[in-house]
């Protein structure tokens, strides 16, 4: 039996959301059952009762934190390993918004290191799929001091607040810890983030359940957690496709995020980055090649290369398009 790594994939750790929809099946191809209302599906996940089990190869059935502790810098690279441990330092999600999520900001690193022991959250999102008028909601269409925010909370008006962007396939926002955020009904989206779940939630579109009541809201945690200056400008990244090349998307402390979209092989050489590598396949398939592999990564697959390989053929069946992200 062969002990060398290999590109590693899980199961996805499905969660119910009353939010949620059914594109994590229609579109991604999971199957959701028995949930009725699937709003996101964890990828790649090592947050403590939430561990991502791998699926495929010799390693299946074990999680990735049982993996990490067994082989350390080989799986993550020795910068990721000083920098966070025994911690995975990232966590991949699928979301299908069938309505609107609320109004949510998280913490950054210094706020959520203090008063909870964990990482900030900082987080991009990529639309793979979206309704007619559907869009997203990122920052301020302003500049807001913490008096109107807090007016516009009590009155429950702060959608007048939020910019608002109509959204395609491919769009891509970047969004740091801090800023004020919200996905709206009818999109489906890649997420890579930090590895954290703190969320505080500051307006839902003032719904009531049953017995009308709304939702509990965190005002006064959002209220420390808001970059009130950081929270105006242009959030959507801009970037220019380009077929069989690797385009830059995002680049940033936490993470680094490319789009290939391709009808032809690629050649992948990491001996530079030291870390690993994570593939989310967004449409289409491809394969995974080296001397020792071979592994097929279909649409709404996600694969994760250890940093031990070097190098890596990704081969398109027709047309595949796919997101590339690591630290380093």
């Amino acid at each position: 039996m062969s002990t060398t790594l290999y590109p590693l994939k899980f199961t996805p750790i499905l969660k119910e959301k009353i939010w949620g929809g059914n594109k994590i099946e229609t579109v991604l191809h999971h199957k959701i059952s028995p949930l009725k209302n699937c709003g996101e599906s964890w990828e790649v996940s090592g947050l403590v009762d939430d561990e991502s089990v791998v699926s495929n190869g010799f390693l299946a059935e074990n999680n990735l934190n049982e993996l990490l502790e067994i082989y350390l810098t080989d799986l993550v690279g020795e910068k990721n390993y000083e920098q966070y441990g025994l911690g995975f330092p990232l966590l991949i999600k699928f979301i299908d918004a069938q309505n609107n999520l609320s109004v949510q900001v998280h913490p950054d690193d210094t706020l959520a290191q203090e008063k909870y022991g964990q990482n900030g959250k900082t987080e991009m999102w990529h639309v793979i799929q979206a309704d007619e008028g559907a869009g997203l909601y990122v920052g301020f269409n302003q500049k807001v001091t913490e008096q109107q925010y807090v007016q516009a909370v009590e009155d429950g008006t702060l959608e007048s607040l939020l910019k608002f962007y109509p959204v395609k396939p491919g769009d891509t926002f970047m969004i740091p810890a801090g800023t004020v955020h919200a996905i709206g009904k009818g999109v489906l989206l890649a997420e890579i983030q930090q590895p954290s779940d703190i969320t505080f939630r500051i307006f839902d579109w003032n719904r009531v359940d049953e017995n009308g009541k709304g939702r509990e809201l965190h005002t006064e945690e959002a209220l420390d957690a808001i970059h009130f200056e950081e929270n105006v400008g242009d959030f959507l990244v801009h970037y220019t496709p380009e077929k069989n090349k690797t385009i830059t998307l995002v680049h940033s402390p936490f993470f680094n995020t490319n789009l290939l979209d391709m009808n032809m092989q690629v050649e992948k050489s990491f001996g530079h980055l030291d870390s690993f590598v994570i593939y989310i396949c967004l449409e289409g398939s491809a394969f995974l090649v080296s001397d020792s592999f071979k592994e097929i990564l279909k649409t709404g697959e996600v694969a994760l290369v250890p940093a031990e390989i070097d190098h890596l053929q990704i081969i398109p069946d027709g047309n595949a398009r796919l997101l590339e992200t690591y630290c380093s």
